[in-house]
């Protein structure tokens, strides 16, 4: 027999949008739910998918490097591979692995046209395992975990420190792809345990740049799914939106 707090733990909803933001002339942005991806296209409502917790489930998103050649290609090349991978790492040796196969694909597509050389992407996302949540990033787009009442981050940005008075840096130390020659990287990959109310924000720096954690803990608090999405979203816009905005929230739906 199943019981009362298992049978909350079978559905879980992702609800995602992705928008160039107020400056930028076009979405470079690229976000993997399942099999299901969005690359450089603008979504400003937020789309809700729902999955049995019977299967290992991915979500992340990929924010291909502005002043590069080809980001948006960057990005979805990573993305598409990770909707093709199956099966999905069962743990963070496996999950690294499968980040520098990423990695590769992006120099090995940038290889093919010669004003890509260069281009690149960061990526971060998790992948839901039973009662864990591997999560993992490279660059600093970003996974935060909130638990009804704390937001923690969960992953490793790849910025160089901050000057005093800076709030955040466009410079990235790595990512993948974004050099002439090919290079490996140092993925940032952690088995965490998965709370039963964990709720997962996975977003590019155009949320989490101008959107303090304070707001996101206020709207996460306030709002859930699509009404969460898009709140958080109006609040980069808000900012100013000077970035693609990309974002997915993970939730467990209540029985």
């Amino acid at each position: 027999m199943t019981s009362d707090s298992e049978a909350s733990r079978n559905n879980v909803a992702v609800s995602a949008l992705s928008d160039n933001g107020v400056v930028r002339d076009h979405n470079e942005d690229s976000v993997v739910v399942g099999a299901w991806t969005l690359c450089g296209s603008e979504v400003q409502v937020p789309q809700t998918l729902v999955f049995t917790d019977d299967e290992p489930l991915l979500v992340a998103v990929a924010d291909g490097l502005g002043g590069h050649p080809a980001g948006e290609v960057a990005s979805a090349v990573a993305v598409e591979m990770l909707a093709r991978s199956r099966p999905l790492p069962a743990d963070e040796g496996g999950l690294r692995e499968l980040i520098q196969a990423c990695n590769h694909a992006v120099y090995d597509e940038a290889a093919h046209e010669a004003d890509r050389t260069g281009m690149g992407t960061t990526v971060s996302g998790l992948i839901l395992r039973g009662d864990a949540a591997l999560v993992f990033n490279v660059g600093d787009s970003r996974v935060y975990i909130f638990d009804g009442e704390d937001l923690v981050l969960a992953t490793i940005d790849d910025n160089p420190p901050l000057a005093p008075g800076q709030t955040h840096t466009a410079v990235l130390t790595q990512m993948l792809g974004g050099h002439a020659a090919p290079r490996d990287v140092d993925v940032h990959a952690a088995a965490l345990p998965r709370p039963e109310r964990a709720r997962y924000l996975v977003c590019t720096d155009g949320l989490s740049d101008v959107v303090s954690e304070d707001q996101i803990l206020a709207i996460l608090s306030e709002h859930e799914g699509e009404q969460a999405v898009h709140e958080l979203w109006q609040a980069a816009m808000n900012a100013g939106g000077p970035d693609n905005i990309t974002l997915a929230l993970v939730e467990n739906l209540e029985q």
